[in-house]
């Protein structure tokens, strides 16, 4: 496989102006589900992919529900919900290609079912298991990162092995908006600036990182102004609304994988749950507020902006329903299968040569269990 060319030098720098978001986020569905006014430079996605993303955001939601009450009964060791992100989520996915990688955090599980992922292999790091549970390589999905935004890092420098390698594809990392407070994420953009990496910075943007607010984080005017000084273009939208993430998602896809550089895509929405089931958010927020949200629902908005464009009816509204049923119960099922601890595997892939001391543990609690055994 050929190289693609070095990376373009400084003579083929953006102009500022460029790279500038909209000033207002980006819309084509009102929070009562009527269109918007059209936004200049962005399509209007197909209605197949979007009564297909209305099927994967109904069925994201019930999985989310799902493993929220696995918590609850103990099969998971801790869930953060997204619920109300749901747009970002399945619309994130829908913009990527099979060939394309994604790069997660932990709050993306959702994203990772509708990719294809078997949900249970997805929830194996929720559950306390010590790999991601899935195949990287395989699925290319990278593991879902718990430390805010060493992923970023990871995620340019796949780009850019995928750019030397001539490979048609791109990365997408998914990151939240208290990860743009951390130095990782600032390096990230430089770098892949400079090297005009095919990647995509989606920032979900839910108002808080855990239970401090946007305010107390940064003074920019929007987070997708933190692009600019690194010369990334950059867009905000609105979050909570299906059309414009899809549409503006699939744009910068499209202009990472022509090799014209990395997009910083600020997605305004809000995390209507917990932080993680062992968060108490009535601490921080009130109810009010998480009630005006609910009046901005993804899922709901983009049911009633389709029924108005009459290509979902009642018929598809319930057998969406139904599948994604189907689906929660596939996931309980798999979920509420014990299964046997293997507990010498705690000493595995500690070090690529374990310690002396390592194998002097393993051989006492080989030691205890052979002796328990008999």
């Amino acid at each position: 496989m050929l190289m693609r060319e070095p990376a373009p030098g400084l003579e083929q720098r953006q102009a500022a102006e460029d790279l500038l978001p909209s000033p207002v986020p980006v819309r084509f569905v009102a929070e009562d589900g009527t269109a918007a006014d059209p936004p200049a430079g962005y399509a209007v996605p197909e209605d197949e992919r979007l009564v297909e993303a209305y099927r994967r955001m109904v069925a994201g939601r019930r999985f989310d529900r799902q493993a929220t009450a696995l918590t609850k009964q103990g099969r998971l060791a801790v869930y953060p919900s997204s619920r109300g992100q749901e747009a970002c989520q399945i619309g994130g996915v829908l913009a990527l290609r099979d060939a394309d990688w994604l790069f997660p955090t932990y709050r993306d599980s959702m994203a990772l079912v509708s990719r294809g992922l078997d949900p249970a292999e997805v929830l194996t790091l929720l559950q306390g298991g010590w790999h991601c549970g899935y195949d990287p390589a395989a699925t290319r999905v990278a593991p879902q990162c718990t430390p805010l935004a060493t992923q970023t890092l990871h995620a340019v420098g796949m780009a850019e092995a995928l750019r030397r390698k001539g490979e048609d594809a791109v990365v997408m990392a998914f990151i939240g908006d208290g990860g743009t407070s951390e130095g990782d994420f600032h390096e990230a953009l430089n770098y892949a600036a400079v090297r005009r990496a095919p990647v995509v910075f989606l920032v979900q943007n839910n108002q808080y990182a855990i239970s401090v607010p946007l305010a107390k984080q940064t003074a920019a005017p929007a987070l997708a102004y933190k692009g600019i000084g690194y010369g990334v273009r950059s867009e905000q939208v609105d979050g909570n609304d299906l059309v414009a993430v899809l549409s503006v998602l699939t744009t910068a896809v499209r202009h990472a994988r022509a090799g014209d550089g990395p997009w910083l895509v600020e997605a305004h929405t809000y995390r209507m749950d917990p932080h993680t089931n062992a968060d108490d958010p009535t601490r921080y927020r009130d109810g009010g507020e998480v009630e005006q949200w609910e009046s901005a629902d993804p899922v709901a908005r983009l049911e009633t902006y389709l029924r108005g464009r009459g290509v979902l009816d009642d018929e598809q509204v319930t057998a969406a329903h139904e599948a994604a049923e189907e689906f929660a119960a596939r996931v309980r099922e798999a979920m509420n299968a014990d299964s046997e601890p293997a507990p010498l595997e705690i000493f595995e892939h500690v070090f690529a040569e374990p310690t002396p001391q390592l194998r002097e543990q393993r051989a006492l609690l080989a030691a205890e269990l052979s002796a328990s055994e008999d």
